[in-house]
């Protein structure tokens, strides 16, 4: 898998996956994505990002503040990120807890530099996938996702992955995009992708690395 490369900050860089459509639905799934969300959002799901949350229990920054990204988005990336990124997280919980909530932020402090296309396209994306009926109907996970184990995770990625339905397999690639490049492009997870960093000579040249 070739993973993207920071930029001199340590940052994942997302620019290149916003020059582009993620689902590329048609218009039928365009118009069923569009329902999907209109409902949940009706229906009383989370629609209003995340804001701050307390450090304790989540293991979030308590100074970042979710700018895109909602409490049941969250719970989905916490499910998913350990099927996803799965050996690579560090084997220690509490390493392990902090990997998973500072790569969730590093998603959406992304998402938030995405233009409205993307956002509306993810935001449909992640209110099908939460929302009871379409999680059990279209994406065939009967649990909540708090309670979905890897191995359901793993199930459902891999149903999608191999889906004949377009709109399944273009969502697992916006999933998996977005969070290969929150993991692997943050400067403490380069090695696992082979990547060892800026050259020596770039950091003693250029100012923006004595920052980094």
């Amino acid at each position: 898998m070739n993973h993207p490369l920071p930029d001199s900050s340590g940052q994942p860089q997302f620019a290149d996956l916003n020059r582009r459509s993620f689902l590329k639905t048609g218009l039928g799934g365009a118009l069923f994505l569009g329902t999907v969300s209109v409902t949940a959002g009706l229906s009383g799901c989370a629609t209003e990002p995340a804001g701050r949350l307390s450090a304790v229990g989540t293991r979030m920054d308590a100074s970042y503040q979710f700018r895109f990204l909602n409490e049941d988005d969250i719970a989905l990336f916490e499910a998913l990120l350990p099927a996803m990124i799965g050996p690579a997280l560090p084997v220690q919980p509490q390493a392990r807890n902090i990997a998973i909530a500072g790569t969730i932020e590093r998603i959406d402090a992304g998402i938030h530099k995405f233009g409205p296309a993307n956002q509306k396209e993810l935001r449909q994306l992640f209110d099908l996938l939460n929302f009871g009926l379409t999680r059990v109907t279209v994406a065939r996970v009967w649990s909540s996702w708090p309670n979905v184990t890897p191995a359901e995770a793993d199930a459902f990625l891999e149903r999608w992955r191999t889906s004949r339905i377009g709109l399944f397999n273009n969502g697992y690639i916006a999933l998996t995009k977005i969070s290969n490049v929150a993991f692997y492009g943050y400067r403490d997870f380069w090695h696992l992708s082979g990547y060892p960093g800026p050259p020596q000579y770039a950091v003693d040249a250029l100012p923006q690395f004595q920052n980094a």
